[in-house]
């Protein structure tokens, strides 16, 4: 017998039989309602201000907004790093742009699964009265998603483990789920989340869930639905940070890239399933000292005709923390691409 093969499988049928069972009901081919197009050529640019919306002020870092409307205002959950761990805050604004200083709602409980490093990088929604908050949090090399639901937006529930868990062994997703992206269509939310895999080092992509519920979640068989850019690209070393909406006869896809500099800056695509993307050639680079090396985190709110979104900037190529995180605001502008790939 040869050295590949055990009991008459062979090392690739038994790496396939193992994720398999390991996997056992959190896997399933699936997509997002079916759009019927729009334009071919259409693409966005970014009109964004000049100056960020929420300084840092005394934190070393303000990233990762995730904004969502009541009927009172703009609410605007953010991550702030104070120099040993990052924290949740909540701010509150009357027209998006203008914001009352943030307070911290939750910081990562170290007596649980979500250890000392982050309770943060969320993504908001408002359901059946409720605010639900799903995050990331964990040791760093460890992260998973979990969820949050308020129904004042001060007091939270935690669920008490986490509801997206890391990928079997060899996945692409084995060592991290960060970066939640969370909307509702139809009868299900989708989870919109990077992966990190074992490699050397390791690559990040995007892949998508699905859950009936918001709690318990189911893979997609075939993700990662976002694959890393050809060598040279904007984002050729990581992808990451996903926000999704649903504009002009398409699904949309703003998310973070990463080439091997460090440098961040935002790519677009689509898609009329949810699951097979086309990149396009919009990439959106800070434009400002404050942003210029990084541009990140996107939040993205359709108001009727028009898109807002709200991002993370910095001017230190920082993987993590210490880029001096701030958040900066802008509109989404229709154009015609006549580049789109």
């Amino acid at each position: 017998m040869s050295a590949d093969k055990v009991g008459g499988w062979s090392g690739a049928g038994l790496q396939a039989c193992l994720l398999l069972l390991t996997g056992c009901g959190r896997y399933a081919d699936f997509s997002l309602p079916r759009l019927s197009g729009g334009d071919p050529t259409l693409s966005f640019a970014l009109d964004a201000q000049p100056d960020p919306v929420i300084a840092r002020g005394e934190e070393s870092d303000v990233l990762n907004p995730s904004v969502v409307r009541t009927p009172a205002a703009y609410l605007n959950f953010y991550s702030a790093f104070d120099g040993h761990s990052w924290q949740t805050l909540l701010a509150r604004s009357e027209d998006g742009v203008h914001w009352q200083p943030g307070h911290t709602i939750q910081r990562p409980d170290p007596r649980t699964w979500e250890a000392g490093y982050i309770a943060g990088n969320g993504s908001a929604l408002v359901h059946h009265g409720q605010f639900w908050y799903w995050y990331e949090a964990g040791p760093r090399e460890a992260l998973r998603v979990g969820l949050a639901r308020s129904a004042d937006a001060q007091a939270w529930s935690k669920e008490p483990g986490p509801v997206l868990e890391r990928g079997p062994y060899m996945s692409w997703d084995e060592r991290d789920v960060a970066d939640p992206y969370a909307v509702r269509i139809g009868a299900y939310f989708y989870m919109y989340y990077l992966g990190q895999d074992r490699a050397s080092p390791p690559r990040q992509r995007i892949g998508v869930a699905r859950s009936p519920d918001g709690i318990h979640w189911t893979k997609l068989r075939a993700n990662p639905v976002l694959e890393l850019g050809d060598p040279g690209a904007f984002d050729e070393a990581e992808l990451g940070e996903p926000a999704v909406w649903v504009s002009h006869g398409f699904y949309w896809m703003l998310y973070t890239g990463t080439d091997f500099s460090g440098q961040r800056r935002l790519g677009l695509a689509r898609s009329i399933d949810g699951i097979h993307w086309r990149k396009l050639s919009a990439v959106f680079a800070g434009s400002q000292a404050w942003n210029s090396k990084v541009l990140c985190d996107p939040s993205v709110l359709v108001e009727g005709p028009v898109i807002r979104v709200w991002f993370g900037g910095g001017d230190v190529a920082s993987p993590d923390e210490g880029l001096h995180g701030q958040i900066g605001y802008g509109i989404l502008r229709p154009v015609h691409d006549t580049l789109a790939k």
